[in-house]
Parts: C-alpha cells; structure tokens; sequence
C-alpha cells in the first residue's frame, strides 16, 4: 500500500513545484473524507492541486468554482429543472455536472460565497447529503478543496464553515530558485499521467474507508493527544507575550483521530504511531500566527515522554554520583596514614558523625580529625556551628587563621583518640561503619544501573522514532527539519549526561 501511494504522490507532483505537501495532505484527507482548505496569495497553483487530486481516482468528476458575492446557489448546485417544476410541481435541480455529483470539488475564495450556498455546504462537508427537492441524495463526494486569500470575517457566522475544513495550510509561492528556475523553463505538458494500476477505484476507496476504523491507537498515542490537548491552552505566540487558548471541538478531535488511523492505514502500519501525530499540528491552529508555536508544541508532547525519561535517568544518575564520591572518600580516608580510622563511616564525601551529639545532628570534617591531638597530648582550638541552611545540623571544625568564624559559632577545645572526638574535654563517639543503623547516604562504590546501556537504547528508540517520521509520506520536508532541530537539543543532553555517567569511576 505504501509503495502504492508514494507512487502516486510522485505522479501527481509531476511538472508542479513545492506542491508535494498540499498534494500529500489532500490525498490524506480525500481517503479520510475530510476537506481541505489552502490559504494564499493568488497564482501559487492552489487549484492546480485540486485538479491532480481529481486524477487520482479512477473515473473522478470534478467541479470548480471561483466564487462571487454575486454567486447564487444555482451555480453550485444546479439549476432548478424547469421541466420538472412544470411536469409534477417537484422543485428539483438538475445537478449534473455541479457540486452534487463531483467526486473532486475546488471552492475558490469561499469567504465570498452568500450564506445559502455557505449553509448548504455545511451538511454537505459533514454528511456528504444534498436534499434535492423531496429527495437526500448521498453524495460521492471525496474531496472538497476550498481556498482564499484571506482568513473568514470575524462576525458573519463563518465560524462553523471555517471549523469544517480538518486541515489548514498556507500555499506559498516557489521558494527555492532552482525549482523557480525549473518552472519557468518548463515547456511541457503541466498535467500528471497518473497510471492506471495506480488510480484508486471506488470500490477500493469503499473498502479502505471501512478498513481504516479498524486501525488501532495505542495507549502512547493517546497520552500525547492528551499532552497537546493540555498545551493548547496556553499556545505562546512568538514575538509576543500573548498565549492563547485554542479551542478545538470533540468532534473536530475525532475527525482528526481519524486522519491519523488513515495515515497509519496508508503506510501499512496496524497501529497509528507517533510518525502520525506531527501532521495534525494543521488541523489545530485557528490563525495563521499560531501555527508555529503548534507545532512546536506537538513536537515537545510527541518527545516528552522521552525527554522524561532522560530527566528522570539524569536525577538518579546524580544521586549515584553522589554516592559513588562518597565511596571513594571513604576508600581514600581508609588508606591513608590513618588506618585507624577506616572503620569511620563517611557523610557528604568528608564528614564523620558524632553519634551521641544529643543537641543536634553533629558532623566533625574527617580531615580535621585525623589532625586533631590525641587526647592527653593537648589540644588545638575549634569551632562549634549550626547548618545555616538547616539549624538542627551542627559541625565542629579545626580552627584556622584563615578560616572566617561562620554566625552563632562557639569556641571549643578539641582532641581525640582511636574512637571518640573530646569537645571541651567531653567524649563524644564517632560512628562507625561496623554499626547497622541506616545512613543518609549509600557508600556503595558504584551504581548497579548500566547508565551506557539505557542511554544508548533511549537514543536508538529516538532513532527508530525519527525514521518513521522521515518515511512519512505526509510529513512535510520543513516539519521533519524542525523535528531534527528539536532532537539535537534532545541528543545534545544526552551526550552531557553520558559524559557524566564517567563520574561514577573517576
């Protein structure tokens, strides 16, 4: 199937330039009966698209139409048959060749259409209905492409019209200038040759239309939706300190589902995945300058859960740090020239505990008691202080002419032997590893986690994620370089914290 499509999306592009995502979503929404809607500027080949996507079907009608203040109804969607009316008084329009029997509609400049044709278009756009006279005629309509220069009027009813189009792009003129170079020397025939084996069929458009509902949607797709869901309240528009609510419907949710259980169909995929999700950015926007920060948005919510992880893995990573340091001060204390001092259990990297401080938590620097005098043989000055961050924590220091005497510090007298530390000459025990009393930190030498292993499957899920996102067929090329651009940042943080994963054993 994929093949397939891909084939035909390069057919239909022939001889059009910087179309191929104008094309590629309309085919999408064509298969997911939904419609389309391309804003810009005149010239920029907007109804070219409708009539390729016309091509795509075998035995397609088409109706184009650029609408008027001046159009009225009769030229959508037929006129009144006046030998009906005058036959059996049936009020009936003869509707071949107009909108009700094309399969391909193109709508230009839809904001000027008056409000009959525009609540007409409403059922027909939801229910592919038309009532003609006393009959509904189910219509075989795929595709309704509409396009304008200009975003509907605020206060003129348009919003309902405006929300039936899923998807939303601007069309833009020929960027690059060997494309515009290419155009402009182009003497051939503008239209595709679609191949016949290509062409989708009715009764294959039947069939891929009830087999699309049987696309499963993972639990992973559903916590994303959820996240953009949640963002889309507070969009920051750039260059700006605005951030708006964008409201979007259930219904236009469900279509939107839809669209993506029919890109998964397409591309042969059981599941919709998160290859799926980066399109519907065009479906959310509401005016033109949101679209950016949407899409950026939609991109953070299909990554979070992967930046999460990374985050989640750094914190504990840091934690082990911490307690691998620990370890190797305790190792290094424990060679030292003070042998006997190898039992003494280590906090923070170089403090030891008085365990029978009864005032508060007390801490004495190892190095300053390993220097200290052994009792009997004098003594050296001191200081006694409290945590300034945390009043219930106290330490006991050497005393040094350089030392600034820190707030609420008291003089005191120190000295020492094998096991205890003597404060003014009161004995205090110093805590031993030998004692089972849990400690505030794990002096075990190294973390068990393979931090080297869970980075490097975190960033080959990330590839795996990127490739399909690269195979889209309806992904854009500029929605796949943003992509790139976020996930350097992404892999950029990951290669810091595999740098710091080597802090663990040095």
């Amino acid at each position: 199937m994929k093949e397939r499509i891909e084939q035909l999306l390069g057919q239909l592009n022939h001889g059009i330039y910087e179309k191929e995502n104008e094309l590629a979503l309309s085919l999408l929404a064509a298969v997911a009966g939904e419609s389309i809607i391309l804003l810009g500027p005149p010239g920029v080949a907007k109804s070219m698209v409708a009539r390729r996507l016309s091509e795509a079907f075998t035995g397609a009608h088409s109706f184009e139409y650029l609408m008027s203040r001046f159009s009225t109804p009769d030229e959508i969607f037929g006129p009144v048959s006046i030998s009906k009316l005058k036959n059996s008084d049936d009020y009936e329009r003869a509707v071949d060749g107009y909108l009700p029997t094309a399969d391909v509609v193109f709508l230009d400049e839809i904001w000027k259409a008056g409000p009959a044709i525009q609540n007409t278009l409403l059922t027909v756009m939801n229910e592919k209905t038309f009532r003609n006279g006393r009959n509904m005629m189910h219509l075989p309509l795929k595709l309704l492409i509409a396009a304008s220069n200009e975003l509907p009027a605020q206060g003129e009813g348009l919003e309902a019209l405006w929300d039936r189009f899923m998807i939303r792009l601007e069309s833009k003129g020929i960027r690059h200038d060997d494309n515009f170079d290419r155009m402009l020397l182009d003497t051939g025939d503008a239209d595709a040759a679609v191949e016949t084996r290509l062409e989708i069929t009715q009764k294959e458009y039947d069939s891929w239309s009830h087999n699309i509902n049987s696309v499963a949607v993972t639990s992973e797709v559903l916590k994303v939706i959820h996240q953009i869901r949640q963002s889309l309240r507070a969009v920051a528009i750039p260059g700006t300190d605005e951030r708006r609510n964008v409201y979007v419907s259930d219904r236009r949710w469900k279509n939107i589902m839809r669209l993506m259980r029919a890109s998964a169909y397409l591309q042969d995929r059981p599941a919709v995945s998160l290859a799926d999700v980066l399109p519907v950015y065009n479906c959310l926007w509401q005016e033109p300058e949101e679209r950016d920060a949407i899409r950026d948005m939609v991109i953070r919510s299909m990554f979070a859960d992967f930046a999460n992880q990374l985050n989640s893995m750094k914190q504990t990573l840091s934690e082990d740090i911490k307690k691998a340091r620990a370890a190797r001060a305790a190792g290094h204390i424990a060679v030292s020239k003070h042998h006997r001092d190898a039992d003494k259990r280590v906090y923070e990297d170089f403090y030891y505990k008085l365990d029978d401080y009864k005032q508060s938590e007390c801490y004495i620097v190892a190095h300053d008691y390993q220097q200290l005098p052994a009792l009997g043989s004098g003594s050296v000055e001191g200081l006694l202080y409290p945590d300034k961050r945390n009043p219930a924590i106290s330490f006991v220091r050497a005393y040094a002419d350089s030392m600034a005497a820190p707030i609420g510090s008291t003089p005191v007298d120190l000295a020492r032997d094998d096991d205890h530390v003597y404060i003014d000459g009161v004995r205090f025990t110093i805590e031993t590893t030998r004692r089972s009393e849990p400690t505030l930190f794990d002096t075990s030498a190294t973390a068990d986690r393979d931090y080297y292993h869970d980075i490097d499957q975190l960033a080959d899920t990330l590839q795996q994620v990127t490739d399909s996102i690269d195979a889209q067929l309806f992904v854009s090329t500029d929605d796949k370089e943003q992509v790139r651009n976020y996930l350097k940042e992404l892999y950029r943080d990951m290669a810091f914290t595999r740098q710091d994963v080597d802090k663990l054993y040095s």
